[in-house]
């Protein structure tokens, strides 16, 4: 586990991560004071302490890929792509086969969640692809402490069979 002052590099190759001070209820009721990496992903840190399976966190992976690669993630600036002419047959700047990509990840995306089913995908949506929390998302869905990890569990179940993760 890298510490503060030598953090493990990253993909990029920059060993630069942000903490943020947070309180967090513990077991016990108290409030305790913690440090969160907020370029950790709620299910990569759920992994990390043997919270979720290597299966289960593939699962998630795979629909937080899928969901961004259909283009439903969040925006952070407008799209300034040119209208195509009426000579070319795809967008302005699009290599060829993108567009099946898209509708392909879309599909994807949509059949997992479809998969998970009514009550589990709120929960999938929420940690898998917003990055929101276990505790945030309880909150978010009134449910009561605790009760959101073993519906996630749940959820990646049935995603991880869907995406036929041995």
């Amino acid at each position: 586990m890298p510490n503060r002052q030598n953090p493990a590099p990253r993909r990029d190759g920059s060993t630069r991560q942000t903490y943020i001070d947070q309180m967090l209820e513990g077991p016990d009721g108290r409030t305790v004071p913690v440090q969160v990496n907020v370029g950790e992903s709620p299910l990569s840190w759920l992994h990390a302490r043997g919270k979720l399976s290597r299966r289960l966190y593939e699962a998630g992976e795979q629909v937080r890929r899928d969901m961004q690669a259909a283009g439903l993630g969040p925006r952070v600036t407008m799209v300034w792509d040119g209208q195509p002419s009426q000579r070319q047959r795809r967008g302005a700047g699009m290599p060829p086969g993108a567009a099946d990509r898209h509708i392909a990840a879309r599909a994807r995306f949509d059949g997992a969640m479809i998969a998970a089913g009514p009550g589990l995908r709120d929960i999938v949506w929420r940690v898998a692809c917003a990055g929101e929390g276990l505790s945030a998302a309880e909150k978010a869905m009134d449910w009561p402490s605790r009760a959101g990890k073993l519906v996630l569990t749940l959820a990646l179940e049935r995603l991880a069979d869907f995406y036929r993760i041995p």
